[in-house]
């Protein structure tokens, strides 16, 4: 994005005081998004720590929704979605005609406006929503099963796999999570199984099945596996004529003799019903447990999951056969994710908690969907199957990136995009310089700065000529602010 001098001026005074909410660290640790001193800011209390790990944001209403209910109970009511009205996020998504088209209108729309349609929506979803915890996990299952929409019909196929599939099972039985996508047009021509024949059979989708969707690197299987597990997805496919974009089975491609998958015979002859056997085989594999455990961990909880709370996760998926809300009670009632250290924010989770902690009014348009391209998250267009990364090895490089969109989305730079900044005055009840930087602090970072810093940020940022911009600028662009 292009900065006016001014601007230019204004993001290095912010950048200053960046430094000093660092504790005047170098600047390369700072571009490398290091966490901050553990003793800023401090006081962070439980429920804090829980919303900004089960939503996008923790906005000051549900700070007090929580207060009043307590956290046990809003849990609760995030776990029963379908209980919590989402008019406001409704209304903001119902005018993307890519939402409810079927295959038999869907491919007249660009490709390119089909893709941005999905990605307005997927963001207006995560800073208005008030089903911030069934949005995370939409976004969790969108990655574990990830479809890139620059290849192939991936445009037009996606947003009915996100609607079909990931959307309808997201918090519901992992069972039909993975028969849906198994049938999901979009993941069987995104992987390849369209051209999977029986004279010629390709083993992409049968490899990522295994490896990515259920079992994991390190389960047992063998190459002799995925192979027979390819033979039994043959004719699975994407009908390319009169019903384009809708699964097929096609009989006169599919192998039909016997088979052996993970040690379990296939007679010959059963045609689709082969792949009904090794679904069932999978789902058994236990395996899959530990896998899917590992990942939701990985999430909640920090990038090197505890042993010990994936094991109990992973009891709690065998016990209940892979129900969503039951798994996710038994990781949310731990004592691990009570204590978890700090996240990395991804950018989708940074820039949506922005908007939603500053009450942005925003389209979800294109400069906000650039922006995250160039942190590194251009929605549902991952290059590869195992989806946006979730480690903070893969985003903490790109911090100056973060600190041109805070002080874009500060100065109401961003078109589509505002911030009351007024309002965002008067709620805090001061326009006194160190107690506005505390009511702000308390605003984005859960806690008022240290006094040791307060003053000297409010220094740095004396000279910008709008300073209340560069309040929010700089908290938007401290190394705290990257991590929940």
């Amino acid at each position: 994005m292009p900065f006016t001098r001014r601007q230019f001026l204004t993001l290095s005074s912010v950048a200053g005081a960046a430094a000093l909410l660092a504790g005047c660290r170098s600047p390369a640790e700072l571009l490398a998004g290091l966490p901050p001193p553990a003793a800023w800011p401090s006081g962070r209390d439980p429920a804090w720590h829980a919303l900004s790990r089960l939503t996008f944001g923790p906005r000051a209403d549900e700070r007090a929704h929580v207060a009043e209910i307590g956290l046990a109970a809003w849990i609760d009511e995030q776990l029963a979605p379908e209980q919590l009205d989402d008019r406001p996020a409704d209304l903001r998504v119902r005018r993307f005609d890519i939402l409810t088209m079927d295959s038999s209108l869907i491919f007249d729309v660009r490709e390119a406006n089909a893709r941005r349609q999905l990605q307005q929506a997927t963001l207006l979803r995560a800073v208005y929503s008030r089903r911030q915890l069934y949005e995370l996990m939409v976004d969790f299952w969108s990655d574990h099963f990830s479809i890139s929409t620059a290849k192939g019909d991936g445009a037009w196929l996606k947003p009915i796999d996100d609607r079909a599939v990931i959307r309808p099972h997201a918090l519901g039985s992992f069972r039909d999570l993975l028969w849906a996508s198994l049938h999901s047009p979009a993941m069987l021509q995104y992987l390849d199984n369209h051209a999977n024949y029986r004279d010629a059979p390709n083993e992409n989708y049968a490899r990522e099945l295994m490896e990515l969707h259920t079992l994991g690197v390190q389960a047992g299987y063998t190459q002799g596996d995925v192979r027979e597990l390819a033979r039994c997805l043959t004719g699975w496919t994407v009908d390319q004529q009169l019903f384009r974009g809708q699964f097929r089975f096609d009989p006169a491609q599919h192998d039909d003799g016997a088979k052996q998958v993970l040690g379990l015979h296939i007679p010959a002859g059963g045609g689709q019903h082969d792949v009904e056997q090794v679904f069932e085989q999978l789902l058994a594999h236990p395996a899959l447990p530990q896998q899917i455990a590992r990942k939701l961990v990985r999430r909640f909880v920090a990038d090197d999951p505890p042993p010990q709370l994936v094991a109990a996760v992973a009891t709690t998926f065998t016990h209940t056969r892979g129900e969503i809300k039951a798994v996710l009670r038994t990781l949310l009632h731990a004592p691990e994710f009570a204590t978890a250290p700090p996240k990395f924010k991804r950018p989708l989770h940074y820039l949506a908690g922005a908007l939603r902690q500053l009450n942005a009014n925003t389209n979800g348009g294109p400069p906000l969907l650039e922006a995250l391209a160039r942190m590194g998250q251009p929605l549902f267009m991952w290059p590869t199957p195992d989806g946006f990364p979730d480690a903070t090895a893969a985003w903490s490089g790109g911090l100056l990136t973060r600190w041109q969109l805070a002080l874009a989305l500060a100065t109401n730079a961003l078109p589509g995009t505002s911030i009351d900044l007024d309002a965002l005055m008067r709620a805090a009840g001061t326009r006194e310089a160190t107690g506005l930087l505390d009511r702000l602090g308390t605003l984005l970072l859960g806690a008022p700065l240290a006094p040791a810093v307060r003053g000297q940020v409010a220094g740095a940022l004396a000279h910008t000529g709008d300073d209340r911009a560069a309040y929010v600028a700089a908290l938007l662009a401290a190394p705290a602010y990257q991590w929940r």
